[in-house]
């Protein structure tokens, strides 16, 4: 949806008056700003943006935003702004949810939603922690994490939250680290401009009940070796040195050194975002070294709206109804006295 504003927005006129309640140092935070700072470049109204949540500490994002916003209820956040966007087709509609709240409780209106292809936004807040009821184990949470519900570790093996997503036949998913807030901003934008479902993962710190989650891949110091930020159109290529990149090797993915073995920028693989077979996208997600940033798939397909006004058109044409009184005296008709 695009907007003929009157005037240019700052990220100052998306500031809520509310008092921001995250622990300090929270990545959350980041991602608070990022949003404020992206939606000017939008072109979008803020009467025309909803945020709506579910249960978490993701969840408290409506309050802090100088938007329309709703606080649902535990992982049902997806079909409220369904709801939503299918009753005003022209909002900027986004769900602010977590690892808990969408993998879990929230799990089969994740998937349906992704499925459905609707035209509104997810942003996942994955922390591998539930933070809000002080720290147990979530769906994302690794095996063998100590928890206040796992004391001698999780057994449970986890969510990859972008596998599952593609798997239900997400068109457009990212993953960002939570430290990163240009990178953020940018995503989002992307992600509005995007006709269908969109999903961001950010991959997000908790200071109080799992610090450094995620510290071995996004702090500073490593996150050039231990990522690859992809970029449709360009060749996938890594390192502080800028000469580490994938190869297929038969079903694999593999790492090289650009230099070795006779190994060119030519002979890396070229990041297709938009390709509609996902099963590059899905070797992607599942990469561990180095994890997979950046926009994995944007792949432009129909959208739930867009077939529901197909078929009503086709109904209305072939209907010979045109009122609600020519279908209720279409049948038999009895009169009681």
């Amino acid at each position: 949806m695009e907007a003929t504003l009157e005037k240019k927005y700052t990220y100052k006129d998306f500031e809520s008056d509310q008092e921001v309640r995250w622990c300090p140092g929270c990545d959350d935070y980041v991602i608070l700003r990022s949003m404020q700072k992206a939606l000017p470049e939008m072109g979008v109204k803020k009467e025309e943006v909803v945020f709506i949540s579910g249960i978490g500490c993701s969840s408290r994002f409506p309050y802090y935003m100088n938007t329309y916003g709703m606080h649902s209820i535990h992982g049902r956040a997806p079909a409220i702004a369904t709801g939503v966007k299918l009753a005003n087709p022209n909002l900027s509609v986004w769900v602010m949810t977590g690892d808990g709240d969408a993998m879990a409780i929230g799990g089969n209106h994740f998937i349906h939603v992704l499925r459905r292809n609707i035209n509104l936004n997810i942003v996942l807040f994955n922390n591998e922690i539930y933070g809000l009821t002080k720290g147990q184990f979530s769906p994302t949470s690794t095996v063998g994490q100590k928890t206040k519900s796992s004391p001698y570790g999780n057994t449970q093996p986890p969510f990859n939250p972008g596998e599952l997503a593609l798997g239900a036949n997400a068109r457009f998913f990212g993953r960002i680290g939570g430290n990163v807030p240009k990178d953020i901003s940018q995503m989002l934008i992307e992600a509005h401009q995007f006709k269908g479902t969109s999903l961001i993962e950010v991959l997000q710190n908790c200071v109080i009940f799992n610090d450094g989650c995620y510290s071995n891949i996004t702090n500073k110091d490593v996150k050039e070796d231990k990522q690859i930020f992809l970029e449709h159109g360009k060749p996938m290529i890594f390192g502080k040195n800028r000469d580490k990149g994938l190869v297929l090797n038969k079903l694999k993915l593999e790492v090289v050194t650009i230099g070795e073995n006779g190994i060119t920028e030519e002979d890396l693989l070229v990041h297709d975002a938009k390709e509609k077979d996902p099963t590059m996208h899905q070797m992607l997600v599942r990469l561990q070294y180095p994890v997979a940033t950046g926009i994995i798939r944007s792949y432009d397909d129909v959208t739930l709206e867009e077939r529901e006004d197909e078929l009503t058109k086709q109904v209305k044409k072939n209907s010979k109804f045109t009122k609600t009184n020519d279908l209720f005296y279409s049948g038999e008709i009895y009169m009681v006295k």
